[in-house]
């Protein structure tokens, strides 16, 4: 669809940045742009918004600054940067015409000519509106620049950079492998600023000699210059002007004299180099060209498509194609553009799929221009060929490295001392150098790859980069875990082709060894998948060996699924590791990560793992099982509501794991911290340590333990509040789940996301995240439960009140079983609202003072307040809640009173001292009601729960919650020890 876009600025006059006069007035009219169109259905249209624009800046001291252009074609980002291009060399107070706009207009018109933009497109004609002053085109300055065919995409914060520098500096080369785009930026970074040069911006290009002799030459005849090979610089020594010499690389000593030779004698002559390595003389700023911007590569490739195929959009299929294309292409504009040349013939996913062999599919470039640039491969053995047969060795041999390598590892793998080479393939642009790594494109490591296979070397160079890494592994023994994820992660590719060739020879005891020197890696640091993967199939390369280093693998496994998942998969490796083990160092950590396996659905086993681990590393004396085993008991103490045991185990155990580095298990250990202080009501100190847990686990970049302590710190904003802030921290940790390959585990995000929607009231999302939540497995009990009362309570904000009583009996039943308190309490509170039965409420209430839960203490007085409908209750739960933090959920009836507010504590001393006499104890035989005497009975004669059911005329659901009130009473767990007493209590 044509439209005419519409591009507007101040004429800078040599002004520009924040000392700009005229920065007011720019930042009025960036408003007044903002507000309007740009683009148009008709150029008539556009003509009136222009002059629309001028009279609403009338006013301002800066008008006759205002310079307007327009530009008539398809739309698309290619016709608006033409407009843009237009505007730049308009003068102030003129509006300028393309001829496409301006042959659809009927008024009258000043014909400017022809005219060259800044673009270095073809020269167009142009037209002014009102104004026949001539437009300060390119063609002001005398010049060569070269014309281009294609649009110039992105690269603007290149352009900015670099115009600093050339304006600055009399020697800029622009560095960087063949493909990188070096002479398109070279020439729009001269069109762009060729009015500094009176004297004329002269393009050179060197790439079709050979003869370093005949450097001075080629140059002067593109200036123009009577002679020369040394008698230029004479010539040029009054001239302002600027020199670009393109392609320098294949007569670098030539154009290093000729630069020289420059620079000592002509002050006003700037040369501007491009070149696959610096030049290397005193006064040269190199300034390496990088991959271009993933946005700006995509709207490249996009532009380049609709040259082949008109009208080509992006849809939700081809987008993700072309962004993976263009990460795998590393940013190179030529890749790109070949790539884009197959739409003719393929679909950009079929494109993508044949980048896994670029060097045969990237072979269109477009007639016209150098050999080196139609093909991919040509690009790259350009550069391969300038290379001595040193440097060819070393080049590629650096093949075998993935993600970058350091100094040290290049000199194990080459077999030399790689140092010298190695600055020479830098500053030939083959290889990168960056923050003390080195790294080659992917595109060049596989052309090098090619090469290394060609060689007949590819075996004997993994060996080496095989033992080099295993010897990596093997020797670092720091006891800091932080700074040892940190080594391992900047190495994970190498890693990874390591075992990957480790695994699969014939001999597979290297790269065991190196996958049992890795689980905290993976663990640490995902992808936990793969880490899994790699560790069974060292285990399978070996399935009967029975020593040590299978212990460890076997550990390794359980290892990385304790942060991956599935819960059930470490079970049994970790009974074949202890078997295996040979000494207490073996032994710990699999008695940990088995404590920690049990915890989810048996705290009575996971206390008693705890133990034998803590057991274990007295003997062995290994600091992290020791610590992570009290950790272990925290959460155990912390999951049965004794937070005054379980608060001061956490706090040591998180201290002494930060002080060796272990980030992962201590995150954990404080979001369970920030849990006691949230349900024990101090909401500020839950705050700050979910906040810190996040800040320890973010440098770990990880599913797991990122999205725990978000999800925790996203829990504690339900209860305060904070809903919008929780949601957005957890956006990002939903997004990660969305987009990864293979399914992955975050505790606590879905019930995070269940209690942030029901504090919202919006209980249809807030139902659907914590039935997610709250589905139990063999293995995940002591997870599922604790969502299953606010499950209801969504349910209920449904108006589904069957519903949510039979989640509430399941709720009663499983935190009976498992003795977790203040999941009983608050299931008991749901069942006493919607049974409006206050005996329900005190249960609740008293299971709470008990356990120290004030949180839910605050719950209870609203509940009983409105029950027993004291105002003065519910006035006084309103000060305590201000004075938390913790702003009511639910409605309450309207409440105000005279009489001096209560304290929490004296709230409840109040309702408990108001609650009259009770008839039974708390607990033990006796505070069993009639009924559950009852049921007890009929348990201890050997009935089941629909037999129960049947008898006494109740359902299921019924008997379960009296059976788990019974369990509560009688402090115990399970239906054996229940007819026990029920005898015993029989026969007395």
């Amino acid at each position: 669809m044509s439209a005419t876009h519409l591009a507007a600025g101040l004429d800078p006059l040599g002004a520009a940045g924040p000392n700009d006069p005229a920065q007011a007035s720019r930042g009025r009219l960036e408003l007044l742009l903002g507000a309007a169109k740009s683009a148009f259905v008709s150029p008539e249209d556009a003509v009136e918004a222009a002059e629309a624009l001028r009279r609403a800046f009338a006013d301002d001291p800066q008008a006759g600054r205002l310079r307007i252009a327009l530009h008539t074609g398809d739309d698309s980002s290619a016709t608006a940067r033409r407009a843009w291009h237009l505007c730049e060399i308009a003068n102030g107070g003129q509006t300028l015409l393309s001829a496409a706009t301006a042959a659809g207009l009927p008024r009258r018109t000043y014909d400017l000519g022809v005219h060259r933009l800044r673009d270095l497109m073809s020269p167009i004609r142009l037209y002014a509106i009102g104004d026949d002053r001539p437009p300060r085109s390119l063609d002001q300055v005398p010049n060569n620049l070269p014309v281009q065919f294609t649009t110039f995409v992105g690269r603007q914060a290149e352009l900015s950079a670099l115009r600093t520098l050339l304006l600055g500096e009399r020697l800029v080369t622009l560095a960087g492998p063949g493909g990188s785009g070096k002479t398109r930026l070279a020439a729009q970074l001269a069109a762009n600023h060729s009015e500094f040069w009176p004297q004329g911006a002269w393009w050179v290009d060197l790439s079709e000699i050979t003869d370093p002799a005949l450097v001075a030459d080629t140059v002067a005849d593109a200036v123009g210059a009577l002679v020369g090979s040394g008698r230029l610089a004479p010539q040029l020594r009054t001239s302002r002007l600027l020199l670009a010499l393109d392609n320098c690389e294949q007569v670098l000593d030539g154009v290093a004299d000729l630069a020289a030779e420059l620079l000592r004698t002509c002050p006003e002559v700037t040369v501007l180099a491009t070149s696959r390595e610096p030049l290397g003389i005193p006064g040269e700023v190199v300034w390496r060209v990088p991959p271009i911007a993933t946005d700006e590569a995509q709207d490249l490739f996009v532009e380049r498509a609709r040259l082949v195929v008109p009208g080509f959009e992006l849809d939700e299929a081809s987008r993700a194609a072309v962004t993976s294309m263009c990460e795998r292409l590393d940013g190179m504009p030529l890749a790109l553009e070949l790539a884009a040349a197959w739409l003719r013939t393929l679909t950009p996913q079929q494109i993508n799929d044949g980048l896994d062999d670029r060097f045969s599919l990237l072979t269109r470039g477009p007639r016209g221009v150098a050999n080196r640039q139609q093909t991919l491969a040509a690009s790259v053995r350009w550069s391969h060929d300038l290379l001595d047969d040193t440097e060819r060795a070393v080049f590629r041999r650096l093949a075998v490295f993935h993600g970058g390598f350091t100094l040290d590892a290049a000199r194990a793998v080459c077999n030399r001392d790689a140092l010298v080479t190695l600055a020479g393939l830098v500053d030939k642009s083959l290889v990168v150098a960056e923050d003390g790594r080195y790294r080659l494109l992917e595109t060049i490591r596989e052309y090098a790859a090619a090469r290394l296979r060609e060689a007949g070397e590819e075996e004997a160079i993994r060996d080496r980069h095989l033992d080099h890494f295993l010897a990596y592994v093997e020797g670092d023994s720091s006891p800091d875990k932080d700074s040892w994820r940190v080594r391992m992660q900047a190495e994970h590719g190498n890693l990874r082709a390591a075992l990957e060739h480790g695994l699969t020879a014939e001999d597979p005891a290297k790269g065991r060894r190196l996958a049992a020197g890795l689980p905290w890696l993976w663990h640490l640091h995902g992808p936990g998948h793969e880490g899994i993967d790699f560790l069974r199939r060292a285990v399978d390369r070996a399935p009967q060996d029975t020593s040590p280093l299978q212990s460890r693998l076997l550990t390794g496994i359980a290892l990385v699924a304790d942060v991956t998942g599935p819960v059930d998969l470490g079970f049994d490796v970790l009974d074949r590791a202890l078997k295996l083990a040979a000494d207490e160092r073996d032994r710990g950590l699999p008695l940990v990560l088995q404590g920690v396996g049990r915890v989810f659905a048996d705290l009575d086993g996971a206390w008693r793992q705890s133990l034998a681990a803590l057991a274990s590393a007295e003997i062995s004396g290994d600091e992290f099982v020791r610590d992570s085993a009290l950790a272990l008991q925290g959460i155990v103490l912390h999951l049965r509501d004794d937070h005054e045991r379980a608060v001061p185990l956490l706090a040591t155990s998180v201290a002494e794991l930060l002080r060796r580095g272990d980030r992962g298990v201590a995150a954990t250990a404080l979001c369970f911290r920030a849990s006691s202080a949230l349900v024990t009501g101090d909401l500020d100190l839950a705050r700050h340590l979910a906040e810190e847990a996040v800040a320890i686990a973010a440098p770990l970049g990880d599913y797991n333990r990122v999205g725990t302590t978000r999800s925790m710190l996203a829990t504690v904003h339900s209860f305060t509040g904070g809903t919008d802030a929780g949601l957005a921290l957890m956006e990002p940790v939903l997004a990660l789940v969305r987009n990864a390959e293979v399914p992955v585990v975050v505790p606590g995000m879905a019930s995070a996301l269940g209690q942030l929607h029901l504090a919202r009231a919006e209980f249809a999302e807030a139902e659907r995240w914590l039935r997610e939540a709250s589905q139990p497995t063999e293995h995940i009990t002591c997870i599922a439960v604790q969502s299953l009362p606010p499950l209801a309570s969504a349910l209920i904000g449904l108006d589904r009140r069957d519903e949510a009583l039979a989640v509430l009996d399941r709720a009663v039943t499983m935190a009976g079983e498992l003795r977790m308190q203040r999941v009983l309490g608050d299931a008991y509170e749901q069942q006493g609202r919607l049974r409006s039965d206050l005996e329900l409420h005190h249960q609740a209430l008293a299971i709470r003072i008990e356990h120290g839960l004030r949180l839910g203490c605050v719950d209870s007085l609203d509940a009983i307040a409105a029950l027993i409908g004291s105002e003065h209750l519910l006035a006084s739960a309103t000060a305590v809640r201000e004075h938390m933090g913790y702003p009511r959920r639910a409605l309450v009836p309207p409440h105000a009173t005279n009489d001096a507010l209560m304290s929490l504590d004296e709230a409840l001393e109040y309702v408990r001292r108001t609650r009259g006499p009770r008839t039974r104890p708390s607990s033990g035989w006796p505070s069993l009601t009639p009924t559950e005497v009852t049921v007890a009975k009929l348990v201890a004669d050997g009935l089941n729960n629909p037999e129960i059911a049947a008898k006494l005329f109740m359902s299921r659901g019924t008997v379960k919650t009296h059976l788990s009130h019974i369990f509560t009473k009688l402090g115990i767990g399970n239906r054996t020890e229940l007819a026990t007493i029920a005898v015993a209590e029989s026969g007395a």
